[in-house]
């Protein structure tokens, strides 16, 4: 059953999504591999986007041949990313607009997030953007992160609504999962080359399509031919 128009909240994800903060990861992914004498490949992006701390510690002690050091490793990588956090973050191509829009029709907005909760409310600091949400969660302030549907449960609590009647904003299978696993409607845009997202409700390139003002309540439906 799909969400009403407009729904009744719309819930966007944070990295690659709303803030290109994916490149600041890439950076830091980037610097740890090469620090290992190892490049960082297309191939290893696409196996770390949207991934929770623990699942992303696993990935790169598989391919840094350093397994039990995972921890370690998150730990490194997040130094690395928060300095290059610092250095600036651009948002993804039409997220202001949507978002400004959204926030004039007085919708109700959250952000669930993957990352730590530092990286999270420094990214929207410097984007202008601490004020922008009813609601922002990151990974560690549920029991399980995404693709668990727990960030999105919870969102949906604190923003007093059901899920069904929610749209999430997603750029990743992981993020898709845990949207779809909390009953709401997710629109899809992926960001890395590569990645797809079958399981979204609806796929689009960029945040600027149509047809995603159209599902948020902000168009009308262009008129049948």
């Amino acid at each position: 059953m799909a969400p009403p128009i407009p729904p009744a909240a719309v819930v966007f994800d944070n990295d690659g999504l709303l803030l290109d903060t994916e490149s600041v990861w890439t950076r830091g992914q980037e610097a740890l591999f090469q620090s290992r004498g190892i490049e960082f490949t297309l191939e290893h992006k696409q196996e770390q986007v949207g991934q929770s701390a623990e699942n992303s510690g696993l990935i790169m002690e598989r391919r840094l041949g350093e397994p039990g050091n995972a921890v370690e490793l998150i730990g490194e990588l997040n130094t690395l990313v928060l300095a290059e956090l610092e250095r600036g973050v651009q948002p993804m191509t039409g997220s202001l607009d949507l978002l400004a829009a959204l926030r004039e029709s007085g919708m109700p907005l959250g952000l669930v997030s993957n990352s730590p909760r530092l990286f999270i409310d420094r990214a929207l600091e410097m984007a202008g953007l601490t004020k922008s949400f009813d609601v922002t969660l990151s990974a560690h302030d549920v029991a399980a992160p995404k693709p668990a549907p727990d960030p999105y449960i919870e969102a949906c609590v604190l923003l007093g609504v059901k899920p069904a009647d929610a749209i999430a904003l997603e750029d990743s299978p992981t993020g898709v999962a845990s949207a779809r696993a909390a009953g709401l409607t997710v629109i899809g845009v992926p960001s890395i080359p590569g990645i797809e997202l079958p399981e979204a409700h609806h796929v689009v390139q960029s945040l600027t399509d149509p047809l995603v003002s159209e599902l948020l309540g902000l168009t009308r439906p262009a008129p049948a031919a």
